[in-house]
């Protein structure tokens, strides 16, 4: 289950000593598209399911859902669609999908068609992509200055 942050400084809480590659893929592409496997700190004792140590942290990109993050802290969520089906990108699909089991759904913003790109930096020197979406492969690269392995 991931965590939504509402500040890059909220990454400090979630895990211990954050390395440089987390540092500039923040800087680069949050807030946005791009979720980021991390090993978790042992302080962090919410219930995200069989992690194994490890968090996936994303900033989203709109500002209701920043400012309710800056107000209430990290947050741990769950995609908008049910097993099985597409993301959700309007209110309407949502309510489709998801009917009662959600008791407020917030209008105005229709989200992107594209999932997150979700990076794996939880071994050291070996950045691995779990699924290219929002963020392409590409531009990840050129931040982190090397390449990272593709994971079928």
């Amino acid at each position: 289950m991931p965590v939504l942050v509402g500040s890059w400084a909220a990454v400090d809480g979630l895990m211990l000593g954050v390395p440089s590659v987390v540092r500039e893929l923040v800087e680069a592409f949050w807030p946005g598209g791009l979720s980021l496997v991390l090993t978790h700190a042992p302080s962090l004792a919410w219930e995200l399911g069989d992690t194994r140590g490890t968090v996936v942290v994303r900033m989203p990109l709109h500002p209701f859902a920043l400012e309710l993050l800056g107000e209430v802290g990290p947050m741990a969520v769950s995609g908008a669609n049910t097993s099985g089906n597409s993301p959700a990108t309007t209110i309407d699909n949502a309510r489709l999908q998801l009917g009662d089991s959600v008791r407020v759904y917030v209008e105005g913003y229709v989200t992107s068609a594209l999932p997150s790109t979700i990076i794996d930096l939880t071994t050291p020197g070996a950045p691995r992509l779990l699924r290219e979406g929002a963020v392409s492969a590409h531009a990840i690269c050129e931040v982190i200055g090397r390449e990272i392995s593709l994971v079928p």
